[in-house]
């Protein structure tokens, strides 16, 4: 949960879960994913900035709360893997070797 001030200043606490997306038009809105739009006082930078800080401090809790012996280089590369050129599970056109 992220706190946040509406534009009459007052505070709101949010699911940073539920953002969609963030715009400055000049005022930040929030959209959710049901649809609902927020304006907040902060900028998007601080949202995001928020939301990045959030994320981090539950990554931390649950790095608290693993054993010490455990695997924490694989659970860090799991973590991090980006695969660029995966192959594609679905043929892109019909394979007629699959046909039987």
């Amino acid at each position: 949960m992220i706190e946040l001030t509406r534009l009459n200043g007052n505070p709101i606490v949010l699911n940073s879960d539920l953002i969609k997306t963030a715009e400055a038009s000049p005022d930040t809105m929030l959209t959710l994913i049901n649809g609902e739009k927020l304006i907040v006082r902060e900028s998007c930078a601080e949202v995001v900035e928020k939301v990045l800080a959030y994320r981090a401090y539950l990554l931390a809790a649950v790095a608290g709360r693993v054993p010490p012996h455990a695997n924490m280089q694989q659970a860090v590369s799991i973590s991090s893997l980006h695969i660029v050129d995966a192959p594609n599970p679905v043929p892109s056109r019909r394979d007629p070797a699959l046909d039987h």
